[in-house]
């Protein structure tokens, strides 16, 4: 970290995201940051500065510096300072289809509480929350990837009373989604596609990715939204093109999953407040 301790004049997020690979962010927050919203990602960060406040599975956490925090897909959460002082934090978004390379079609490990003080995930973490000024070579983050993969495993401990899952079949499905989010997607076509009965397939792709097939999609969309609108697109033209009926649509789905409508997304990263750290906004 570096030694200017001086609070910026505004919340500001910046982004690394690479296409095809793990999205990671560097953020601070003066106060309020996000309204509870899901994600379909394991979110893996730490706090770098003051207390990370956030509400989870029923209990208002509070993450501090030493804390890996490691929040499960699509479980309902948001964000805010615990203290007047703000908090900056990095965080990582894992595709659980990453982690399902290194399981292969285990359940998805489990975390409890969103806090973690094991020495096994905090050092497996490390990678992801490096300075963003540090980008991840493609082996560096695979190696990573089966790190963190292990880690989880080994802290959340074997899960019980789990029937067994085709994963091939959902990976068949969720391969069909990626190649066809241009068009109407249902499950009709992922039965036919994955060769599993419908409900069996929908209660196996939520226990590997962490979601519900429909849910699934419609993230894939947003990813591709934003995509769209960081290269100038606007956002009714965005909404439209990747397959939302209108915007207002679009920003219902946007900020349940964001915990803040497109626009405000935007304003955060094009902050031109004094950025902490040896970088720039990229």
């Amino acid at each position: 970290m570096d030694s200017d301790t001086s609070p910026p004049v505004s919340d500001w997020v910046v982004r690394n995201a690479p296409p095809g690979r793990v999205e990671r962010i560097e953020a601070w927050f003066g106060g309020h940051g996000y309204d509870p919203h899901r994600h379909d990602t394991y979110s893996i960060g730490r706090t770098l500065s003051g207390v990370q406040s956030f509400h989870y599975k029923g209990s208002l956490r509070h993450g501090i510096p030493g804390n890996t925090l490691v929040l499960h897909p699509d479980e309902l959460h948001d964000g805010m300072a615990g203290t007047e002082a703000g908090f900056r934090y990095r965080m990582a978004y894992v595709d659980p289809a990453l982690i399902q390379q290194v399981l292969g079609g285990e359940p998805l490990p489990y975390i409890a509480g969103g806090l973690s003080q094991d020495p096994r995930l905090y050092h497996a973490s490390e990678a992801f929350v490096q300075a963003m000024d540090h980008p991840l070579d493609t082996l560096e983050e695979q190696d990573a990837l089966f790190d963190l993969a292990m880690a989880l495993r080994a802290v959340a401990g074997k899960p019980r009373g789990r029937k067994r899952l085709d994963y091939p079949a959902a990976e068949r499905a969720r391969e069909f989604i990626m190649a066809h989010l241009h068009q109407e997607i249902t499950l009709d076509m992922l039965e036919h596609v994955s060769g599993r009965e419908r409900w069996s397939l929908s209660r196996d792709f939520r226990v590997l990715y962490g979601t519900s097939p429909y849910r699934f999609v419609t993230l894939r969309r947003l990813d591709q939204f934003r995509r769209l609108i960081l290269d100038g697109f606007s956002l009714v033209d965005s909404a439209l093109a990747t397959g939302f009926h209108d915007q207002s649509h679009m920003t219902r789905h946007f900020t349940r999953c964001y915990g803040v409508p497109p626009s405000r997304w935007l304003e955060r990263l094009r902050a031109d407040g004094q950025l902490a750290g040896s970088y720039k906004r990229r």
